[in-house]
């Protein structure tokens, strides 16, 4: 189990930043009146801004820690779990979102097979990832394998992979710096 975000639950708001709130909220399709599932949520970065958005919220995560930090925000669903073996039927969600956390996930297979088994038919995932393609990235790479962290990053490419292995057709949308979104409807 990887416990370095349990050290840094307390800052990690602070040392990440705010994410794209309408990038998210255009990726995702929302509003929508049905469950939004955060995997790997942490401390509710993302998911306290996309809360009003959706009908409910789930947050998941394994640091009891980050999601402690979520709890303070005011996020009523957090629920401690492994990616790859979510505690939920199948089919539950009608949105589910890894923003740069697919990387940290054990299994990352495993995690997007469950990531999709998870989802409504009819139901969107998004994965945001940094673009291991990009020089900044594979600088991050480096220092979280110095760090022993762990980390495994993606391709996008790779990613999409994974989705299309899961019965979904997925698409990849890019910025200017370094992020890859990854987007499929089941």
């Amino acid at each position: 189990m990887n416990i370095h975000f349990d050290f840094i639950a307390s800052i990690y708001d602070r040392v990440i930043g705010p994410p794209d709130a309408h990038r998210l909220q255009s990726a995702l399709n929302l509003p929508t009146t049905g469950w939004l599932l955060d995997a790997g949520g942490g401390t509710g970065r993302v998911a306290s801004g996309l809360s009003p958005l959706v009908g409910r919220l789930v947050i998941s995560d394994l640091s009891a820690p980050m999601l402690g930090q979520a709890q303070i925000k005011g996020i009523a669903c957090p629920v401690q779990a492994h990616v790859e073996r979510l505690p939920f039927p199948d089919g539950h969600f009608d949105r589910v979102l890894a923003v740069d956390a697919l990387h940290h996930f054990a299994d990352q297979r495993l995690a997007v097979a469950e990531l999709v088994r998870v989802l409504k038919p009819g139901g969107r995932l998004v994965i945001e990832e940094p673009d291991i393609n990009r020089f900044p990235v594979k600088l991050i790479a480096l220092g979280e394998k110095l760090a022993l962290m762990g980390s495994h990053f993606y391709s996008p490419q790779q990613i999409s992979y994974l989705m299309a292995a899961n019965g979904l057709d997925p698409m990849i949308e890019y910025d200017d710096v370094f992020t890859a979104w990854v987007i499929a409807d089941k």
